[in-house]
C-alpha cells in the first residue's frame, strides 16, 4: 500500500485547517475535535423555531398539521440538544428523539421530508430502507445511509455527523414473524433492523468512498451518528387491521362493552392516530428499535378536498407549473373546477394519493405541448372534464 502523505486543509464548513491525505482525500477522523459548529447554532435556532418551520411546510403541503408540529419541534429540539452537548458538561445527556411516521402511499411523508431539507442549514439525506441488508446477502449495507449523508455534506465529515437521515419504505424491512410477514420473506430483515439499531444508538459507522469495492486496504471514512437524527417512515400497509384488533379486544372486555357492526369498522384516519408501540411490534419491528424511536408521527389519507387543493394551492402545485410552462410560449392554461376534480377522483381510483397527480395531469397535456411550439401565436389551452374522464382534446382557442 502507498504511503499517505498528509497534507494542510481548509474545511469548507467550519473553515478550520486539518490534514487531509492527498492520495485519498481522506480527512483524519478526530472524534475529541469540536468544531466551530456550536458558535452556528445560535442563529440555527434562531431560524428554525417550531412555528417558523411549520409556516414554510404549510406554503407547500395541504393538511398534514399533526405531522408538520412533530416534525417541527423533532428539528428544533434536534439543534437545541446539540448546542446543550456542547456547552454543558454536568453529565446529563439529552436522548434523540428519532421518528417514526406513519401513512399510506401518497400521503406526504416523502414530500414533508423533502421540503424540510430545503429549508435546514445541516446536511439531509434519504435511503431507502428496503435497498438494506444484513451483511452477507446481496443488496447495500446499513452503511450506505450515513455515506448518502455524508455526500450531502459535500464530503464534510462535521457537518454530516450533526445532519439527518431519512430511512423511507422502512415497514418493508419487518422481519418475517411479524404479522406482516406475507411480504417480508427475507430472512435478513431482522438482522437489517439489528445493525440499524447501532447506528441509531450512535455508533461511529466506517464506510468506503463510492465506487471503491470493500477489501482490507481500502481506505475509509468514519461518522459518529451520536448527533445524527434519524426520521424513518413507511405506508405500514395494514397497520390498521393491528390496531382494530388490539382495541376491540380491550373494549370486548366485560358484559356492558358495546359491539360494532360491520357498517360501523372505524376508518383508517381514526385508527392510524391510536397506534402503539405495541402494535409495530406486533407489525415486525424489533422492541430495541422502537425504543429508538420515540416519536410516532402518523398522517392520514387524503380526500377529495385535498388533492383538489394540492393541485392548485401550494407554491410548487402542479397546474401552476403548467401554466408557468405554457406561458414561456405565449399560452394561457385554464383548467375548469370539474377537471379538476375529476383529476383528483382518478388518483383516489388509483389509491396513489398526491404523488399520481401531476402523471395524469401530464397524461392530459402531452399532445398540447407538443403542438403549441409549432406556433409563436398567443392562444388559451382549456382542459374541461371529459379531457380527464373520456380522453377528450383539450380546447384550444385564440386569446382574447
Amino acid at each position: 500500500m502507498p504511503e499517505r502523505k498528509p497534507i494542510q486543509h481548509q474545511c469548507s464548513f467550519c473553515k478550520r485547517v486539518i490534514e487531509v491525505h492527498d492520495q485519498y482525500d481522506l480527512p483524519i477522523y478526530d472524534p475529541n475535535t469540536r468544531h466551530v459548529f456550536a458558535d452556528q447554532l445560535d442563529d440555527m435556532l434562531q431560524k428554525n423555531k417550531p412555528h417558523i418551520i411549520k409556516q414554510y411546510l404549510d406554503e407547500y403541503i395541504i393538511n398534514q398539521d399533526h405531522a408538520k408540529k412533530i416534525l417541527s419541534v423533532a428539528v428544533y429540539n434536534h439543534y437545541k440538544r446539540m448546542k446543550y452537548g456542547y456547552e454543558h458538561e454536568d453529565g446529563t445527556e439529552i436522548e434523540k428523539s428519532n421518528v417514526i411516521m406513519l401513512g399510506p402511499s401518497g400521503c406526504g411523508k416523502t414530500a414533508l421530508l423533502s421540503h424540510l431539507s430545503k429549508l435546514l442549514d445541516i446536511p439531509f439525506a434519504v435511503t431507502d430502507a428496503s435497498s438494506l441488508t444484513e451483511a452477507g446477502f446481496v443488496g447495500a449495507d446499513v452503511e450506505v445511509a450515513v455515506r448518502n449523508l455524508y455526500y450531502a455534506a459535500d464530503k464534510d465529515v462535521e457537518k454530516a455527523e450533526h445532519g439527518i437521515i431519512y430511512l423511507d419504505e422502512f415497514d418493508k424491512i419487518a422481519r418475517k414473524s411479524g404479522a406482516n410477514n406475507s411480504i417480508t420473506a427475507d430472512p435478513g430483515h431482522e438482522g437489517v433492523q439489528q445493525a440499524l439499531l447501532k447506528m441509531l444508538e450512535g455508533s461511529v459507522v466506517e464506510f468506503t468512498q463510492r465506487g471503491q469495492r470493500k477489501h482490507p486496504e481500502a481506505p475509509t471514512i468514519k461518522v459518529d451518528t451520536k448527533n445524527i437524527l434519524f426520521i424513518v417512515g413507511g405506508a405500514f400497509v395494514g397497520i390498521d387491521k393491528i390496531i382494530a384488533k388490539r382495541l376491540q379486544k380491550s373494549s370486548s372486555i366485560g358484559f356492558g362493552a358495546e359491539v360494532q357492526g360491520k357498517d360501523e369498522q372505524p376508518k383508517f384516519d381514526e385508527l392510524i392516530h391510536q397506534v402503539r408501540p405495541e402494535d409495530l411490534m406486533e407489525y415486525g419491528i424489533i422492541p430495541e428499535i422502537i425504543g429508538r424511536l420515540p416519536v410516532i408521527c402518523t398522517l392520514e389519507t387524503l380526500d377529495e378536498d385535498a388533492l383538489l387543493r394540492i393541485l392548485t394551492e401550494p407554491k410548487n402545485a402542479p397546474v401552476k407549473q403548467y401554466e408557468k410552462l405554457l406561458a414561456m410560449d405565449g399560452v394561457t392554461l385554464d383548467f375548469e373546477e370539474d377537471a379538476l376534480r375529476a383529476v383528483a377522483q382518478k388518483a383516489i381510483e388509483r389509491k396513489t394519493g398526491a404523488r399520481s397527480l401531476k402523471g395524469i395531469i401530464e397524461d392530459v397535456m402531452l399532445d398540447v405541448m407538443y403542438e403549441i411550439p409549432k406556433s409563436d401565436e398567443k392562444r388559451k389551452v382549456i382542459i374541461t372534464k371529459e379531457c380527464i374522464t373520456d380522453g377528450a382534446k383539450p380546447k384550444v382557442e385564440a386569446a382574447s
